[in-house]
Parts: C-alpha cells; sequence; structure tokens
C-alpha cells in the first residue's frame, strides 16, 4: 500500500522551490503518493509565532541570504536570491495550483515551472495575464483556470488547507508530513528519506 506525504508548500517560499524536484523524485523512488496543500504563509506564521520577513531580526534576514547562497552553490541550481517581482501576494497563483489540481490535472510540472518562474525567470506572477501564459504554454486552460482560483470553492479549500496545515502543526513551507509525523525544510529530505526507507513509525513530541 502507497505511503502518503502531505506537502505544503508556496510558489513565494524559496525554500520551497529548493526542495520541490528532490521531494518528487524521493516520494517517487519510495512509490509515496504526495497530497498537494498549497497555503498561505502569513496567517500561519501568525498562529505560530512566525514572523514575516521584512519583521525578522536583521540577523536573521542576512542569516537567510546566505543560506540561500550556501544552498544555490550546494545544489548547482541557477536562481536569483532576490528576483525582481519578489516578494509578492502569492495567494492567487497558489489557489491557481489548487484550482488545477481539483480539475483533475497533474500538478508537477504546473509547480515547476512557477517555481522557475518567481525565482529563475524572473517573471512577475502577480501579474494574471502571466500566469495565463505559463498554464497555457502547459497545455493547460489558462484562462479557465485563472477564473476558477478566484471561485468561493477554491478560496474556501485554500483557507482548509491552511487549518489543515495548522492541526498538522506545520508552522512554515515547505512542510512534509508522514503518517503525522512534519519534516520541516527542504534541509530535511534526507531525514524523510530515511524514514520512507526504514518504514519505521512516526515520532512524537
Amino acid at each position: 500500500m502507497s505511503r502518503r506525504i502531505a506537502y505544503f508548500f508556496s510558489v513565494v517560499s524559496p525554500w520551497s522551490f529548493l526542495g520541490h524536484t528532490r521531494f518528487m523524485e524521493l516520494a517517487a523512488t519510495h512509490g509515496a503518493t504526495v497530497d498537494f496543500h498549497p497555503v498561505e504563509l502569513g496567517p500561519v506564521f501568525a498562529e505560530t509565532g512566525g514572523l514575516p520577513l521584512a519583521k525578522r531580526a536583521p540577523q536573521r534576514q542576512r542569516m537567510r541570504l546566505v543560506e540561500l547562497q550556501r544552498w544555490r552553490l550546494k545544489l548547482g541550481l541557477d536562481f536569483h536570491i532576490q528576483p525582481q517581482h519578489w516578494p509578492f501576494d502569492g495567494s492567487q497563483v497558489d489557489r491557481t495550483v489548487l484550482a488545477a489540481i481539483k480539475a483533475g490535472h497533474p500538478v508537477d510540472d504546473l509547480i515547476r515551472r512557477l517555481f522557475s518562474g518567481v525565482w529563475q525567470r524572473q517573471e512577475n506572477l502577480a501579474d494574471p495575464a502571466v500566469v495565463v501564459d505559463i498554464l497555457d504554454e502547459l497545455g493547460l486552460p489558462g484562462a479557465l483556470l485563472l477564473e476558477q482560483a478566484d471561485t468561493e470553492e477554491v478560496r474556501a479549500a485554500y483557507l482548509a488547507n491552511r487549518e489543515t496545515a495548522l492541526a498538522a502543526d506545520v508552522f512554515g513551507a515547505p512542510s512534509y508530513v508522514l503518517d503525522g509525523e512534519v519534516f520541516w525544510g527542504q534541509d530535511r529530505l534526507d531525514l524523510l528519506a530515511d524514514a520512507l526507507a526504514s518504514g519505521r513509525p512516526p515520532f512524537s513530541a
């Protein structure tokens, strides 16, 4: 029986971007099913004691930039640490991913392309026309999905993802939840791989 991993992420999260491809490869290697949960991070931070980037202490902001440079080198991944059109409100883009999920479309390629749009291509994903073009490029019904992203149904599902995240003890992105055990951050992927390989019962506090 396939094990399931709940995957909490946002397109605006550089750490989600850094982990996405490796996580999907890891899940495929272990035959795990991924449940995608795009989630609005601001309210999650607010509920769990986190701070938005602009309100963090200068030391933490500087360390974040250093860490991004370290991981860019380690992964050999070319990306902009401070892309031109970031930060932006990523809720509409996240909801577009959710709309694609609800419509039954595979979303791995879409998520990869959106991440690349923000962090590598420096596209303005706050512009709905840019998002539609990306969806169309992938053979998805861009205008329709963007319209569905603003429906009450999808908005409610996006809010439900936040509640699901909080109920699971998720407080940041990316988070990977296996059998109720939270693996927070792309730098925990090795630990997630170990848990999948061993089949051990989940740890809890």
